[in-house]
């Protein structure tokens, strides 16, 4: 299992970047470190493939379209493919520390075409109403998956027969899920088209950070009326379109000091903040501390 501290993304997108993602093995196992993660949080992203997730210690924050869900220590769920999140590490006292499955479902369900895929995954892939499945102690079904997934965990990839035996586990977990989706699954939620505009909207705003970006031009992204492009950024995200971009531009500005040297006048231009007073003054309200005290910070962060 690989300990990690941030996030990659593809290019002009917010899908994330799987670097360790085989074709001939879809699945990765990840320690997320989440209070070394700038701001101690995960900005909104998605991602083709399932993650299961376990919460090891600390607490976590998942924010979607459809709302907040709080995870602390012993509690876990399945976020589903293609879904927006975003999370924040919340506990102040002790460390957040998150472990991860996360796999392409072919792995255990092979083509689109198979009976499997059409059964069992496809029902809950296809259902726009399940963003998240959340597990907590306390319910004896959600209970025994967790014990599942925590002991997935502890299978090593040295041993005989390692990637059978994950995706055995794996499957039984999935089974599980589906039964227990069934009552999400019963209501039926129609595809919504505002995850698709609010993407395109997104990665036009990430393609264009350093240029001036006007609601306008955004809405044409993802073929919108302003007032429609208002209200996806709202339903999607639960702010505007201006302080998304702006947010989005400040989370740049953290990646440029925290790994590298240019200027904070640079910075400030290359990030589409323009001068480095205007800067400084968004940048404090956002990460409570200057440019440069952020910079010292992450650059001396042992990570």
């Amino acid at each position: 299992m690989k300990n990690i501290h941030s996030i990659e993304f593809y290019t002009g997108s917010k899908e994330e970047l799987l670097p360790d993602f085989k074709n001939d093995f879809p699945y990765i196992a990840s320690r997320a470190e989440l209070d070394k993660y700038a701001g101690r949080s995960v900005p909104w992203h998605w991602h083709k493939t399932v993650e299961l997730f376990y919460m090891e210690s600390g607490s976590l924050e998942y924010d979607t379209p459809g709302g907040k869900l709080l995870f602390p220590s012993g509690s876990g769920g399945m976020v589903n493919s293609n879904v927006l999140h975003m999370t924040r590490a919340m506990s102040q006292t002790e460390r957040n520390i998150q472990l991860l499955h996360i796999f392409d479902v072919s792995l255990l369900a092979g083509g689109q075409g198979s009976r499997i895929w059409q059964k069992y995954f496809a029902p809950v892939l296809t259902a726009s109403q399940i963003e998240m499945i959340p597990l907590f102690p306390g319910n004896a079904a959600e209970e025994n998956i967790l014990k599942l997934i925590l002991e997935a965990f502890h299978l090593s990839g040295d041993e005989f027969g390692y990637e059978m035996k994950l995706r055995e586990a794996l499957s039984e977990i999935w089974l599980m899920l589906f039964e227990l989706s069934r009552p999400m699954r019963e209501k039926k939620g129609e595809h919504n088209k505002t995850n698709d505009k609010i993407k395109l909207m997104m990665i036009y705003i990430h393609e264009h950070y350093q240029e001036k970006i006007s609601v306008p031009e955004l809405a044409a992204a993802a073929y919108l009326s302003e007032r429609e492009c208002f209200r996806v950024f709202q339903d999607c995200l639960h702010m505007t379109p201006v302080e998304y971009i702006k947010t989005y531009r400040l989370q740049k500005a953290c990646q440029m000091l925290a790994g590298g040297q240019e200027a904070v006048t640079v910075i400030s231009h290359n990030c589409g903040l323009g001068s480095s007073s205007y800067f400084g003054k968004v940048f404090r309200e956002y990460a409570h501390c200057s440019p440069t005290e952020y910079r010292r910070k992450w650059q001396d962060c042992d990570i």
